[in-house]
């Protein structure tokens, strides 16, 4: 099965490999293994179980709680010729029910479902009468009262298990699950522990940076209007943030659209819609957006404002860059986002998660101030070990010299136990600058000799002086209605002098992400007009690394196009055309690029195994037919699979050539299903061979359905 799972990846989704983690999900599953598979956003989740789905017999069920996203996946799904839908809140009741009547006739590899859908008993009553050999939990940290995005739906999951009459293979798929969270979901869905899969949560094609103590919105316009073309997400943390950039954007003619909560559905939407359609290239929003959004060419994300824990942010970083291909991924931090975050969990209907969400704000901070590798503390919060630089950040990237701060951190330490260890870092910033505050002489802290110690700065600096030696471990936070800070362990060695403390200084704003390419840009209108006439959006069509693909590859002929990434037969055969045409018509005009690829060897090797065309390539399968090979040898022969040969003979069939089939069809078989059509009709093929004994396959039918109206040959 693992065999015909590589040819449905080469064929459907145009790749000759699968990516690391996948093979060990698909085997487990195709092994009938319970599995959890742990990947970073862009990481391939969704091949986990669109591969096994087309492998095992009957539809699996994929619960989403993003609507959104479902679209865009059953629209790729569409494009790439796999049968596919969805169930949510998003279509009527009447197209609902007609989607669940074709789902239990076996109509779809993949049922897309909202877990709200699970609540209802009559739904679950359709569950049970279809065949389900999978059901794939994404976004599976919803299930975990731990997680960042709790989902009480979740919890039905289970029990719809439970009450099919078959038990189905179960995938729960995260991309941000914390070691308590993973336990968590393995509890709830009944996977055994050690069949977790997790690849590491690593994104090498993402550059992480933090900003500090710039001009926020100056650095912001700067960076974007580098990336015109380019999309990016900017989020921000409240609607009146949202709003003010928006306007501060468009007023700089920067193609920018807007995404809250406080809008109307209708807005929302037709502002996602021109998103996802290239119409503008720059989404401003509040967490509420991205959740759904499987658009791989986001270049960029930035943060405006300081995320509220490590999992959202790594979740909405994580947009940018799925295609593979190099993205950014920015916080400007600024103090005062502290205060904003903690008042909106101050607002939380849940006050037992108070205290929690707390101290995922201060890991948040310390990411913000720490000087060692972002990604890899990223990595150590998602308990990985043995992390190493990742090069690529802006604190590995960091040429700037470090200066020894260890002195003004003995004194902030001092300072702070003086004080009782009982204060906030403002209260010691005021105590350090001297400030005249009427509780800082209430309380006589005027009279500590650490008072004034630093007064040429400002209680600003301080704070943020502070908020790096917390990041550094010296500081401790003690979360509460207020939060205090203490010395920790480590800052007492500073304090005797057994440690010292080094501190990095301001960033410019970063160079254009990628190079201009003028070929990569006329691949772009092709495709976008493409997308446009078939309401789906570019990326659906084909994504930037296929792009990019195409503009390192330079196809000139169908079987050249196979070998870019992520064309498979199907999307050959509706789009190849224009493209090399392009490709061919671009390189008459800069025959300089042809001699450039010519002379690099690299360009040369295909990154998968040649195939033939399949833009009249059901032509060469007739002719190896007609030469006397069976099916499996053709298929075998040509590096196709089973289902492609038996769809090019049928094709020729449709087309009026003479197809021999007397060895598909033996004349006994006939009277067999001719009988089965009678009683259930020529509209649908699985009630037909549920009528039949298993060895009459899906194609012998076929055969016979078409032998009425197309003159094949069956004796």
């Amino acid at each position: 099965m693992l065999q015909k799972a590589k040819e449905y990846l080469q064929s459907y989704f145009g790749y000759s490999s699968f990516r690391s983690g996948q093979e060990d999900a698909i085997s487990s599953v195709l092994n009938g293994e319970d599995v959890l598979c742990v990947m970073p956003t862009g990481g391939g989740k969704s091949i986990c179980y669109q591969i096994p789905a087309l492998v095992l017999e009957g539809t699996t069920i994929v619960i989403s709680p993003l609507i959104s996203l479902m679209k865009d996946q059953v629209d790729a799904l569409l494009q790439a010729g796999i049968a596919a839908t969805y169930i949510n809140s998003s279509i009527s009741i009447s197209e609902a029910n007609e989607r669940i009547r074709d789902a239990m006739e076996g109509r779809y590899k993949l049922l897309y479902i909202a877990p709200e859908r699970l609540e209802s008993s009559d739904f679950i009553r359709s569950l049970e009468k279809m065949e389900i050999p999978l059901i794939a939990v994404d976004e599976a940290h919803c299930i975990s009262q731990w997680g960042h995005d709790f989902r009480p739906s979740y919890l039905h999951i289970q029990r719809m298990i439970d009450r099919l009459p078959q038990k189905p293979q179960v995938m729960a798929l995260t991309a941000t699950a914390t070691p308590m969270v993973r336990k968590d979901i393995t509890q709830t869905l009944h996977i055994n522990e050690e069949n977790t899969i997790m690849t590491g949560f690593e994104r090498e094609n993402l550059s992480f940076h933090v900003i500090k103590g710039q001009d926020r919105y100056a650095y912001l316009k700067n960076y974007v209007k580098k990336n015109t073309e380019e999309a990016g997400i900017i989020y921000a943390a409240t609607r009146k943030t949202v709003d003010q950039l928006y306007e501060k954007l468009r007023k700089e003619n920067i193609k920018v659209g807007r995404y809250h909560a406080g809008m109307g559905d209708k807005d929302r939407m037709l502002e996602q819609e021109k998103f996802l359609q290239d119409q503008t290239t720059v989404m401003v929003a509040t967490s509420a957006f991205g959740m759904g959004i499987d658009k791989s060419n986001i270049r960029y994300v930035v943060h405006f404002q300081l995320p509220k824990n490590m999992e959202s942010y790594y979740q909405e970083a994580g947009r940018a860059g799925r295609d593979g291909l190099d993205s950014d991924c920015t916080v400007l931090y600024s103090p005062q986002d502290v205060q904003v975050q903690r008042f909106l969990i101050d607002q939380s209907a849940d006050r037992s998660r108070i205290a929690t969400e707390l101290e995922k704000l201060q890991a948040m901070i310390d990411y913000c101030h720490t000087e060692l590798c972002l990604q890899g503390h990223i990595l150590e919060y998602f308990g990985e070990e043995e992390i190493k630089p990742c090069g690529r950040c802006g604190n590995c990237m960091d040429s700037r010299s470090s200066i020894d701060v260890t002195k003004e951190a003995q004194m902030v330490l001092s300072c702070i136990i003086r004080m009782g260890q009982r204060f906030g870092k403002n209260a010691v910033a005021q105590v350090l600058t001297g400030s005249k505050n009427k509780k800082i002489l209430d309380l006589k802290f005027d009279q500590l000799p650490t008072y004034g110690i630093l007064k040429e700065k400002s209680v600003k600096e301080i704070s943020e002086f502070i908020e790096f030696l917390i990041s550094q471990e010296c500081i401790g936070v003690e979360h509460g209605s207020f939060p205090t800070i203490f010395v920790s362990p480590a800052g007492k060695e500073v304090l005797l002098g057994n440690r010292e403390v080094y501190r990095k200084e301001i960033v410019q704003a970063k160079p254009a992400i990628s190079a201009n390419d003028p070929l990569f840009d006329e691949l772009r209108k092709i495709r976008k007009i493409i997308a446009e006439n078939e309401k789906v959006p570019p990326f659906v069509i084909f994504s930037d690394t296929s792009l990019k693909d195409m503009c390192v590859k330079l196809p000139h002929n169908e079987e050249e196009f196979l070998q870019v990434s992520g064309v498979g037969e199907h999307k050959l055969q509706k789009y190849g055309g224009e493209f090399i045409n392009k490709i061919i018509e671009f390189c008459r005009q800069h025959p300089e690029r042809l001699e450039e690829k010519q002379q690099t060897p690299a360009a040369n090797q295909p990154k998968k195994p040649a195939k033939k065309a399949e833009k009249n390539s059901h032509y060469i399968t007739l002719e190896l037919f007609n030469d006397g090979l069976t099916v499996g040898e053709i298929a075998k022969k040509r590096e196709l699979s089973t289902n492609t040969i038996e769809n090019h003979l049928i094709h020729c069939a449709d087309e009026g050539m003479e197809v021999d089939f007397s060895e598909v069809l033996p004349q006994t078989i006939i009277p067999l299903i001719e009988k089965a059509v009678e009683e259930a009709g020529r509209e649908k093929l699985k009630p037909i061979k549920e009528l039949l004994p298993k060895e009459i396959s899906y194609f012998m039918i076929k055969v016979y359905l078409q032998n009425s109206k197309i003159g094949v040959k069956t004796e």
